[in-house]
């Protein structure tokens, strides 16, 4: 192993730093598993499960206002560090995963799931 590759984040390279606007989503699949990476009004980047917790619905789709991302077809608002859901009708979290950049590169490993919450 070369000292570069050791010092490379976990995870995958899923997309570029530049890829995702302020307020807005990118659905990338990581294997079978949809990943939104949003980022937030704050210009800080989360990876979460695509998948809303009360329906088969993108996330990534929907509107993102502070650190929140609501999903377009019933309005549940999930909180992007957390994955809770701040509003119904969604009541179970999404899962966050393990989110790092390095130079351009976004990684996410979605082996590492910071909040605890099991994907399908």
């Amino acid at each position: 192993m070369t000292e570069a590759s050791a010092t490379l984040p976990a995870g995958v390279v899923v997309c570029h730093v530049g890829d995702v606007s302020v307020k807005s989503s990118l659905l990338v699949e990581i294997g079978e598993l949809p990943v939104a990476i949003v980022r937030d009004s704050y210009g800080e980047l989360h990876a979460i499960g695509d998948t809303c917790s009360h329906a088969e619905i993108s996330l990534s789709e929907g509107d993102v206002e502070d650190a929140t991302i609501e999903c377009w077809a019933h309005g549940s608002s999930f909180d992007l560090k957390t994955g809770e859901p701040l509003t119904l009708p969604a009541f179970e979290p999404v899962p966050v995963f393990a989110l790092a950049i390095h130079g351009d590169d976004v990684y996410v490993d979605v082996t590492n799931i910071l909040n605890g919450v099991i994907t399908q």
